[in-house]
């Protein structure tokens, strides 16, 4: 409906403004919409008055020509009257009065429109919640919704209505100051003073309208602008208009109803029935007339229905005890009782710290600038008994305007900043009312304007209060607003300006992304730290460097430390306070600045060893050991040091060290780890170039268990594992392998075989280990005590399995070697095995065993013939083994 309203509106606002299509408030014959001025996006409030409103009647005229020709004129009455309304708001302009913003216009339908200053709602409206929310149920629970709210956290809540005692207060003292000037100022009669006048604007400052029936007194001198009120006329009630284009009998005085009389006094009693509405449930006022004069002039003909201070002035809720000493000079039956609207704002009911408090910072810009400052430095202590909504929306945009006064700059961002501290809304309220004027007050005019003590002193209270910047920001708007802010603040000649500037990082961090970290907030620190000549900023930039690098200054490393790196990494993580650095840029460029200093003094030295911690855990053991070290090592041997730095520069390289021998050692360990599975593979599967040996064997053992598992056969008792039979390189292959009267001399590399049993117990004594050449004759005696080398070789009908070498030399520290027979797997009389031709200087009769000198590792005597293996009574071509030059012969 509204919507195809606006569109029959062409006028000057509706071209210039964006509106909104639903109205915000209804006030009397306006409906309020919110606008926005397409050129400057200021905020107004566009009243609309539709003239079809005024056809509701005419229908009940007994259908008589002249009916509808009287409607027709009083329909136009009011329209003008409307229109004076407007115009009146024009020509009065005061703090109390609301502003009008774009003059009256009339649209193509007949109707009017005109912009104000932006409002909330009516006070009618506001007392209309107030009533809804006050009661408990029924048919007006359905109308709650339209209260709901959405806070910043997304979370959607009923909004409560903001009508304290204070607010109330701080409203009817602004209504009597709009009154006085009306009064004494303009020389005029508002009327109609009800709540459907009052507004109130988006700073909670009550403003005074309704002017449609406002004229001069009865008896005033000179010129006047609006002409008399016709009595006669205003107080006829036409049932055939609306109520709400008429005068309100229910707030009007006993002035214009009883006495024909139009005095300003008419205006104070009909502010004491707005004053009793206020705290009476429901918010009414205590005559209900109906808008028929004589049901106004019964109330009034008695005293019970009269208000009064016997019948507590007909509220139904008490009112404040300094209100009660006040209503009865207010509400007085003769005009010359009653309090003018002077004496009324100096009553008892607003004489308390806090309407005082309001007082005079409505006065604030006429003060001076002693008395503003001492004001600026109390109100902090009285704050805590502010309510919110009053901080918030009066006190704070008070002291918004007042941050153009550079005296007072530092002493209005303390107050500013406790206020976003102590109200609820300080989330929505600071990016959108403080964090303009702060961006407009430093970043802005700093090009324009030097530098002074008073904006120094105003950019360290911000600084100070960082940290509740932050919380109240989101991360786009501090990196757009915020951190230009602080780019300034450390560019500042001021040291103390430029030292609570680094020691505030901890708290910007977590809100800033690591991009706008690293080529934002780095290098501005990283110039600060480089070119500064002040030693206390040289420590404060270490710090900030540690906290840019993910560390902390508070972290104290000393204690604790088993240099195991447990401890290290859990206070890594409860240190880190937002996005740190990345390696490149800690090894690049923070390492760099640290070996650029040139003071060798103890604060910079141990904050910088407290950079270098954090730098350790941070960057790689190559670098660690490549550049840091050298850099610690020259730091620890500073001349300024004492004993206890020292060591605590020494604990870092231990625990530097350390962490370098882990990682180099789990790196080599990894690397043999890689390497270990081929290595192993060639190691346990030699092959038979290499030895000679051969693992068929053991797949044929392994089979068999594998049959005797399955079968169910019982395992050999006392059963060894079988040693594997070895095949040399020079054997034959065709023959079968059967070494049972075959013996070797078993290398000292193949101690890790398996002890060897005889293969056939009838020939133990033939299987009888033969004792070392270089055994001990004890050992020789213990082994076979009738066994000599003379009866060896004596007997020929019972060979040895081995004959021993007699060795020129005996070896020092070389323990015996015991020679076992290896069983063969087929146990046979004999192996019959080719052995090699001796040299033609060997003697033939003698059986030289086959001697691993290598393995032993023994190098064979000069001039040893090499050793050769014979069966003893070996038969070749069924004749005896021949011997020297019948050996010769035979080949002949």
């Amino acid at each position: 409906m509204f919507s195809a309203a606006f569109k029959s509106f062409t006028s000057n606002i509706a071209a210039n403004y964006e509106i909104a299509k639903t109205p915000t408030a209804t006030s009397g014959a306006w409906t309020i919409f919110d606008g926005k001025k397409k050129s400057t996006g200021i905020l107004v409030s566009v009243f609309v008055f539709d003239r079809k409103s005024l056809d509701i009647g005419t229908s009940n005229a007994f259908g008589a020509r002249t009916s509808a020709t009287s409607v027709r004129k009083v329909q136009d009455e009011i329209v003008e009257r409307l229109k004076k309304e407007a115009s009146s708001l024009a020509r009065l302009r005061h703090p109390s009065i609301l502003q009008l913003v774009e003059p009256v216009e009339d649209t193509r339908m007949g109707g009017l429109m005109f912009a104000t200053e932006l409002i909330t709602a009516s006070l009618a409206g506001l007392l209309a919640e107030r009533d809804q929310q006050e009661r408990p149920s029924g048919p007006a629970g359905r109308q709650r919704s339209r209260f709901v709210i959405e806070d910043v956290d997304g979370s959607r809540r009923r909004r409560e209505v903001e009508m304290d005692e204070l607010e109330i207060q701080k409203g009817l003292l602004q209504l009597s100051k709009g009154l006085e000037f009306l009064h004494e100022s303009a020389g005029l009669v508002h009327g109609n003073l009800t709540p459907e006048a009052i507004y109130v604007n988006a700073k909670s400052d009550w403003k005074l309208s309704g002017l449609s029936f406002t004229g001069p007194p009865d008896g005033a001198q000179g010129h006047q602008s609006l002409p008399p009120i016709a009595l006669s006329e205003v107080l006829y009630q036409d049932h055939r208009l609306p109520q709400s284009v008429q005068l309100n009998l229910d707030y009007s005085s006993p002035d214009f109803v009883l006495d024909n009389n139009v005095t300003t006094s008419a205006d104070i009693f009909s502010l004491g029935l707005v004053i009793i509405a206020l705290y009476n449930s429901p918010h009414t006022s205590p005559f209900q007339t109906g808008g028929n004069q004589s049901t106004y002039k019964r109330l009034f003909s008695s005293e019970s229905t009269t208000p009064s201070a016997r019948n507590e002035f007909l509220s139904s809720r008490p009112l404040p005890k300094e209100l009660k000493q006040t209503l009865p000079q207010v509400l007085a039956r003769r005009p010359a009782q009653r309090l003018t609207a002077r004496e009324f704002q100096q009553s008892a009911y607003f004489d308390n710290i806090l309407v005082n408090t309001i007082r005079f910072l409505d006065a604030l810009p006429a003060k001076t600038s002693s008395e503003k400052a001492q004001f600026m430095r109390g109100l902090g202590r009285v704050m805590p008994q502010f309510p919110t909504s009053v901080l918030g929306k009066k006190v704070l945009i008070a002291l918004l305007e007042e941050t153009k006064d550079r005296e007072l700059l530092s002493l209005v961002l303390q107050n500013i900043f406790q206020i976003i501290k102590t109200i609820p809304s300080g989330r929505r309220v600071f990016p959108e009312k403080v964090m303009p004027v702060l961006k407009e007050v430093f970043v802005t005019k700093s090009s324009t304007q030097d530098r002074d003590t008073n904006r120094e002193a105003g950019l360290m209270v911000t600084i100070e209060n960082m940290d509740l910047i932050v919380e109240n920001c989101s991360g786009k708007e501090f990196k757009d607003d915020v951190l230009p802010i602080i780019n300034l603040a450390m560019e500042s000649t001021t040291h103390s300006l430029v030292d609570a500037t680094l020691k505030c990082l901890p708290s910007i961090l977590p809100v800033l992304d690591f991009s706008t970290i690293k080529n934002d907030l780095f290098p501005c620190v990283a110039s600060v730290f480089s070119k500064t000549s002040s030693l206390g900023i040289k420590v404060s930039g270490l710090e900030a460097l540690l906290t840019l690098c993910g560390g902390s200054p508070e972290e104290r490393s000393s204690a604790g430390d088993d240099l195991s790196g447990i401890l290290h990494e859990e206070k890594k993580a409860k240190a880190s306070t937002g996005t740190a650095l990345d390696k490149y840029t800690v090894q690049e460029k923070v390492v760099p600045l640290i070996k650029a200093i040139k003071t060798k003094e103890p604060g910079v030295m141990m904050a910088a060893l407290n950079l270098l911690r954090q730098i350790g855990k941070v960057a790689d053991t190559d670098f660690l050991a490549l550049e840091v070290l050298s850099i610690v090592w020259s730091f620890s041997l500073g001349p300024l040091l004492d004993l206890q730095q020292f060591k605590s520069f020494m604990d870092l390289i231990k625990s530097l060290s350390s962490r370098i021998e882990r990682e180099q050692t789990r790196k080599l360990q990894e690397l043999s780890a890689t390497n270990r599975p081929s290595d192993a593979r060639s190691i346990n599967t030699p092959s038979k170039a290499a030895n000679g040996f051969s693992g068929s064997n053991t797949a044929s053992a392994n089979d068999d268990d594998f049959e005797r598992l399955v079968l169910g056969k019982p395992a050999p008792a006392a059963s060894k594992p079988s040693a594997q039979v070895p095949a040399f390189s020079w054997s034959s292959a065709n023959l079968p392998p059967n070494p049972a009267s075959r013996s070797i001399t078993p290398d000292t590399a193949l101690s890790s075989f398996p002890s060897l049993q005889p293969a056939n117990n009838n020939n133990r004594a033939h299987l009888e280990p033969t004792p070392s050449p270089w055994a001990t004759p004890q050992q020789r005696n213990i082994s076979n005590p009738s066994l000599t080398t003379t009866s060896v070789l004596s007997n020929p009908q019972n060979p040895p399995s081995r004959m021993p070498l007699n060795l020129p030399f005996q070896p020092t520290n070389q323990q015996p070697s015991s020679m076992y027979t290896i069983p063969p797997p087929n146990p046979s009389p004999f192996t019959p095995a080719i052995p090699k031709p001796p040299p033609p200087n060997l003697n033939p009769n003698l059986a030289t065993p086959s001697l691993n000198w290598g393995g032993a590792g023994l190098n064979p005597p000069n001039n040893a013939p090499p050793p050769s293996v014979q069966a003893p009574g070996q038969i070749r071509n069924g004749n005896e083994q021949k011997s020297g030059l019948d050996k010769y012969q035979s080949l002949l």
